[in-house]
């Protein structure tokens, strides 16, 4: 039996967007704000459509979270009070405090790594230069949340 060989043909994408404006215009990073590329009610739009269907979606994603934790809850207690399972409450404690050492530990620690510091400084410098967009998303998140 013979063995077949394959042909690929590689695409240099470098060399392929030298030649292609379009390209660059809809991938290349752009290195302004987005009030740069749209009118202030565009932005609000924007902003506020996206901000909507992010409230409602988290809007229903909470109350499915918060049923199944209170039912999973309510399950685990009849199950108790049944014998099914016994619960070791003197080892929940212990798990508790330890928790909550941990927490003083690194809350009186109060230092942020470098990591998180450069995110965070990135997020804020997108909000000012967004100023608008932001806004919309802010009031679209409480509509969507609303309704």
């Amino acid at each position: 039996a013979g063995v077949k060989e394959d042909s690929f043909n590689v695409l240099d994408l470098a060399e392929y967007t030298k030649n292609r404006p379009w390209w660059r215009k809809v991938f290349a990073p752009s290195s302004g704000s987005s009030a740069e590329k749209y009118n202030v009610a565009t932005q609000l739009v924007i902003g506020g459509v996206t901000g909507w269907c992010t409230g409602f979606i988290f809007q229903k994603v909470g109350k499915l979270a918060a049923t199944a934790v209170g039912g999973g809850f309510f399950l685990l207690q009849i199950a108790n009070h049944t014998g099914y399972i016994k619960v070791d409450w003197k080892l929940v404690e212990q798990d508790v405090n330890k928790a909550k050492q941990q927490l003083k530990f690194h809350r009186s620690g109060n230092k942020i790594s470098p990591e998180v510091k450069s995110r965070v400084d990135e997020v804020i410098i997108f909000l000012k230069k967004n100023v608008i967009l932001t806004g919309g998303f802010a009031g679209g998140f409480l509509l969507g949340m609303a309704s």
